[in-house]
């Protein structure tokens, strides 16, 4: 006769050690999953412990595991966000880090994280997004067989039927772009190229490391406003800019990090960074005791097969005209040869966009390049 299954139950997140079962869960989740690379644990309780994370300056988050049988099963965020209350109206809350191991704990963490934000006021749930937008927005719906890039999200298959199924409906999809840098641009886009070149008012710059966070908050500043009107977007404060800037500074190579000028005056830029992941795949989500040496070694010279494009923008000024397009191929193209010549990569990818962002869409939408990955946001009226 077969034993009772073990009741599920939720609970808050309350301790350390709690902090640590809700990050550790997603190694069971994923351990048969040959396209999931493990985070590094140390940068997943960062970003859901207060006082590490300058987002919990505006924001407050309440995190739940699922367990049974005195094992966790699953777990889940729920948040509300200041800036987000501001951005996209009252009433809207989200929800996030969400794993689960069966539909049952799936369906019982989706109702907790609604109820906690219904009684916070809340009538209207957007998820997932971990914490922030500037996270890893989405829920992956297709490009499963192929592990992620560095800073985006991977998930279960299942996922997808489990959140359906608890009455959530499409509100955006976001795309990621691959193609093989390998190749040259088509004429019309090098002529665009070129033409710029010889245009005495673009200038386009390396960012300068001894400089950091005076580049930082110049790239930044630019980010804020190319990305302010998009749909989500949540502006970086003061304090979210110096955090990011701390966290990408050891991926950042010069070379790989521009700016575009017009008349002298900062008009667009765009971030390209060897993918990580590949770096630390094999580190289990450990740094220490002998993975932090090993990736500092990597670091050093990165050699990898694919390159990343997580942020670039263009000033707002400008969007829509034939200089914005312009400015972002004579990045790309720079920042292209170098991927090949230096860092030995043969695939870019580029993302996340938008899928109403036509400008930017019109951009990713290079010779040979194609949707690789869409993430998904739901919503749901509480």
């Amino acid at each position: 006769m077969n034993a009772p299954a073990a009741t599920l139950s939720i609970h808050r997140v309350a301790t350390a050690a709690d902090r640590r079962k809700f990050v550790d869960i997603a190694w069971e989740v994923y351990r048969d999953d040959p396209a999931w690379v493990p985070p590094l644990k140390s940068e997943v309780l960062g970003l859901i412990t207060p006082g590490k994370n300058p987002w919990f300056e505006h924001a407050r988050a309440e995190l739940w595991l699922a367990m049974r049988g005195g094992r966790p099963v699953g777990r889940i965020s729920a948040q509300v966000d200041r800036l987000v209350l501001e951005q996209m109206g009252p009433g809207t809350g989200q929800w996030g880090m969400f794993e689960a191991l069966d539909s049952e704990a799936a369906a019982a963490l989706i109702a907790t994280a609604e109820e906690w934000l219904r009684a916070e006021g809340m009538s209207r749930a957007l998820g997932p997004i971990s914490l922030s937008i500037w996270d890893e927005p989405g829920l992956l719906i297709a490009g499963f067989d192929e592990a992620p890039t560095a800073m985006m999200g991977h998930h279960r298959p299942e996922y997808r039927g489990w959140v359906e199924a608890a009455g959530y409906g499409k509100a955006r999809d976001l795309y990621t772009y691959e193609l093989d840098i390998r190749i040259n641009m088509v004429p019309l886009i090098q002529r665009l190229i070129d033409s710029g070149h010889r245009n005495p008012r673009i200038g386009l710059r390396e960012v300068d490391k001894n400089r950091f966070d005076e580049e930082a908050a110049i790239l930044m500043s630019l980010l804020n406003d190319a990305w302010s009107e998009n749909w989500g977007f949540v502006p970086l404060t003061a304090s979210e800019i110096a955090y990011v800037g701390k966290k990408l500074r050891p991926i950042i190579y010069e070379d790989l990090v521009y700016v575009a000028e017009l008349d002298g005056v900062p008009a667009a830029f765009m971030i390209t960074i060897p993918d990580i992941n590949e770096l630390t795949a094999d580190l289990d989500g450990r740094l220490f005791p002998f993975g932090w040496a090993k990736l500092l070694w990597r670091l050093r010279k990165p050699r990898v097969r694919r390159m990343r494009v997580p942020l670039m923008g263009v000033a707002k000024r400008l969007q829509g005209s034939r200089l914005a397009s312009q400015l972002a191929f004579m990045m790309i193209e720079k920042s292209r040869q170098v991927s090949v010549a230096k860092y030995g990569a043969t695939h870019g990818e580029f993302g996340w966009v938008l899928e109403d962002n036509q400008g930017m869409m019109s951009i990713a939408q290079l010779p040979g390049a194609g949707i690789n990955k869409t993430y998904r946001i739901y919503e749901k009226a509480l």
